[in-house]
């Protein structure tokens, strides 16, 4: 019997309903829309305004999305990997919240932290448990609210981050088609450029921090940038020649949607068309460890069985990747 690969069966996505448009912006910061859009992409994005809402509430109707499109029930699902930087607790694990708002009694789970890269890291991790033959149905959710860790009288980061949940479903498959390959990387000196300096063990919370709004995101934005453009591509470019594939075996690309430069890079290095280029910055913004599944849950309904998908991200870590992916359906 031939080994399984993991395959992606379906493909959930929420985003909250209060848009947060760069025209509000300009009254909130000293940025416009202009500026906004010739450096980002971004028109708007959404935020997860209701009191008492955290990334779980995102993540779940997702997920039950994919359950309906499968007629599952919850207590079929193994395992939940839930990528994410804004977890509702520092503990327990998201993971097991989400399991227990959905009913998925039989399923353990865990979080996984690589900011913009999880939800890549999440769907490799959990590829390795469906091709191990020990499980059948794994949910990789890759969810956050930014807007709980962003100051939005930063107009170097507020102008960037959304909230929002995507989700697949990985199952086994005997044909060609599931995950192919994966290139994965990380590089700790990049947490200089790309932190919340406190919150952690190295700087637990005190009325000091929180004064100095030491518990938002911190960016160096043109660092990052420089940093983004070359590891993306290059690893992207990477994949395809290690699997023999130029631009033109490629169906689609699947970037992380931080920023439309970066995304245009990526697409030009592997010789890729921009009409074979997922985007949706323009509507969510970075929405971190959601936007590659939000693009895909936004792209569904053009994906056809067979056709070949490069997944690529960059985030704060630094981290990066890119996954070659044959759609299953």
């Amino acid at each position: 019997m031939n080994k399984p690969t993991a395959a992606i069966t379906a493909v959930g996505g929420y985003v909250p309903e209060t848009k947060l448009t760069n025209f509000d912006l300009e009254k909130m910061v000293e940025t416009n829309d202009e500026w906004i859009r010739s450096r980002t992409g971004i028109e708007e994005r959404r935020i997860l305004k209701e009191p008492g809402k955290a990334s779980s509430d995102m993540a779940v109707p997702a997920i039950q999305e994919i359950l309906r499109k499968k007629n599952m029930d919850p207590k079929e699902i193994d395992c939940i990997i839930c990528a994410t930087v804004t977890p509702d607790m520092t503990f327990p694990a998201t993971a097991v919240i989400i399991a227990d708002k959905i009913g998925a009694t039989n399923a353990w789970g865990f979080d996984l932290s690589a900011a913009c890269s999880g939800f890549l890291f999440a769907l490799s991790t959990g590829a390795m448990y469906i091709e191990s033959g020990r499980f059948k149905n794994i949910i990789v959710v890759g969810v956050d609210k930014m807007s709980a860790i962003i100051d939005y009288t930063d107009r170097a980061t507020c102008i960037i981050f959304g909230d929002g949940a995507g989700a697949v479903l990985l199952q086994p498959s005997t044909d060609e088609n599931g995950i192919k390959d994966s290139i994965l990387k990380s590089d700790g000196s990049g947490r200089d450029f790309l932190h919340i300096k406190a919150g952690g063990s190295l700087k637990p919370a005190t009325i000091e921090t929180v004064m100095a709004k030491e518990h938002y995101a911190f960016q160096e934005g043109q660092t990052v940038f420089k940093f983004a453009v070359k590891g993306m591509a290059d690893v992207s470019a990477e994949l395809l020649e290690r699997n023999n594939l130029t631009g033109d075996d490629i169906d689609w690309l699947v970037p992380h949607q931080a920023n439309l430069r970066i995304i245009d890079a990526t697409a030009n290095r592997m010789g890729l068309a921009k009409e074979k280029v997922m985007i949706n910055i323009q509507k969510y913004g970075n929405t971190t460890a959601a936007t590659l599944p939000l693009c895909l849950w936004d792209w569904e309904s053009k994906l056809k069985k067979g056709d070949n998908i490069v997944l690529a991200a960059f985030g704060g870590g630094f981290t990066w990747g890119a996954t070659l992916v044959k759609w299953a359906y």
